[in-house]
Order: structure tokens, then sequence, then C-alpha cells
């Protein structure tokens, strides 16, 4: 009997160690190294822009996102940017900042996307109780959408505003990067050699963005989905391509079953990785 009670207390004790452990997410390095939140951010706060890929409908990744904006507020001063506003609605993110409009206006005026109330509100509300700018880097949709039906040519017909609203024409492109000849096989085949090429706008558009209006002194963060900055490639290309003095950190997200050991095909898809336990649910 004392053998049994003895066995039920150490299974007990066992489980309630494990349920005191479980966690949402693990953080690695590159290399698959665990490591620490605190030092990550010590690290963030020495470079000149981090672009922290998210999965659109991830709630661990949009809690790190504003986390990670706070705590690094508290050491250097800030240029916010986001891929989830495009540029020809800076005007009315501008004036929702400045307190000109409210967000009812700013809902009105501006593209937003459906989740914004719960994963992107509180970032563009904590730049605007702290003045912090916010930049709307990416380049209108429905001028991303020519570029996949008629390629960068599309854009030569377009007007001097309406190229003010993208990177500067002509666009640079290199189609032998993996991520762009992912996109194709994925694909398998289907939206031909322009579908990387409308992504490449955005990637461009959104490092022309970050580097002209990164406030002078400041670190940039800048929130996108995860592709546009996996393996050091979209954004971070052009950024590198345009100033490669540049020091840029990149932070993504994968999700998998077992959070305790990073997966072969997750190692080195950027500087840290946030490794979300596939059962998370997601917002939507």
């Amino acid at each position: 009997m004392k053998k049994l009670i003895v066995s039920l207390v150490a299974l007990f004790f066992i489980v309630s160690v494990f349920a005191q452990s479980k966690t949402p997410f693990v953080l690695y390095n590159s290399k698959g190294k665990k490591v620490s939140y605190k030092k990550m951010i010590r690290v963030l706060a020495q470079n000149d822009i981090v672009l922290f890929g998210e999965y659109h409908n991830n709630a661990i990744a949009h809690w790190l996102q504003l986390s990670v904006t706070k705590d690094l507020f508290e050491k250097r001063k800030l240029t916010l940017g986001a891929e989830m506003f495009e540029r020809d609605n800076q005007q009315a993110l501008d004036h929702y900042l400045l307190g000109k409009i409210n967000a009812k206006g700013l809902d009105s005026s501006a593209r937003l996307w459906k989740n914004y109330p719960t994963d992107y509100a509180p970032l563009v509300n904590f730049a605007k109780e702290n003045n912090i700018p916010f930049t709307a880097t990416n380049i209108p949709r429905k001028y991303a959408s020519l570029v996949s039906k008629k390629g960068f040519t599309g854009l030569d017909s377009l007007t001097p505003q309406e190229k003010s609203w993208m990177a500067p024409l002509p666009m640079a492109y290199d189609p032998e990067l993996p991520g762009y000849k992912n996109m194709i096989a994925m694909m398998g085949g289907h939206g031909g050699e322009n579908l990387p090429k409308a992504q490449a706008s955005k990637d461009a558009t959104m490092a022309h963005f970050i580097l002209t209006t990164q406030a002078p002194g400041s670190l940039f963060i800048h929130y996108n989905g995860s592709y546009h900055s996996e393996n050091y490639e979209g954004i971070g290309w052009y950024l590198a391509k345009t100033n490669p003095l540049l020091k840029t950190k990149t932070i993504t997200t994968v999700s998998q079953k077992n959070i305790y050991k990073l997966a072969p095909e997750n190692l080195n898809k950027a500087h840290y990785i946030i490794c979300v336990d596939s059962d998370m649910t997601n917002t939507y």
C-alpha cells in the first residue's frame, strides 16, 4: 500500500512538473539552439532594422510583436512599419496617429485587414500613445495584382502619383532567388513567371519605405508575413542590395507538433525562430 501511495505521489509530481512547464512556443536561434527572450531583445536593440515575420492568424506571433516592440522601446528610439498598411493609406494612418480621426474614421478611410482590431490595432495604438512614427510600407494591392498579370511593365503606364506609392521603377528583380523560384513550384506552375514578380513588387516596396521613412537614429521594426523575410530573402535582399552596411535581424514564425526540438526544415530561416505548438488555436 505504501509503495502504491509513493508511486501515485511520484506520478502526481511528474504530471504537475510537466503541466507547469507546458508552453505554447519555444524561441530558437538560427542553428536550432534555444535562446532566451531577454537575450534576443538585447541583441535586437543593437541593430538598425528588425523584420518580424508572422503567421497572420497566429495569436502567439501577434502577442510577441507587441511585447518585443514595448521592450525595445525601453532601449531605443523606434520607427514602426507594416505590410498590413498599403502606401496610399499613409495619410489616413497619420491622421489617426495625430488624433485627427478616431478608430472608426481610420476604418472608413483605410483598407484595414479583417484582423486589424485584434492583431494590429494594439501596435498602432502603442505608436500613437508614444509618438512613434508608423509607416504604411506595402504597395497597393491592385498594383501588385497588375504585376501578377502583366509583369513589371504593367506599372509603366501609371501616373506619377501612383508610382509614388511603390519602389522606384524599374524594380530590381532576381528570378533565381530560392524564395521566388519556390513560389512557382508551390503553385505547380500556375501563375507563371509573373507570380513571384508580384511578390517582389511587395518586397521591394516595403524595403524602399523602410529605408526612406526610418527616423534618424531609430530602430525600425517591421511587421510582415513570414515569407517576405524568411531565409534572409525578400525584404532583406532588397535592404542589403540598397545598403549592405545595414545591421538587420530577422524573426520568423513556424509551427510544429513537437516544439522542443526545431525541425531540420526550419533551421536557418531567420536569426530568431518562434516555434509554435501546432495545436495552438488560430485566430481565423
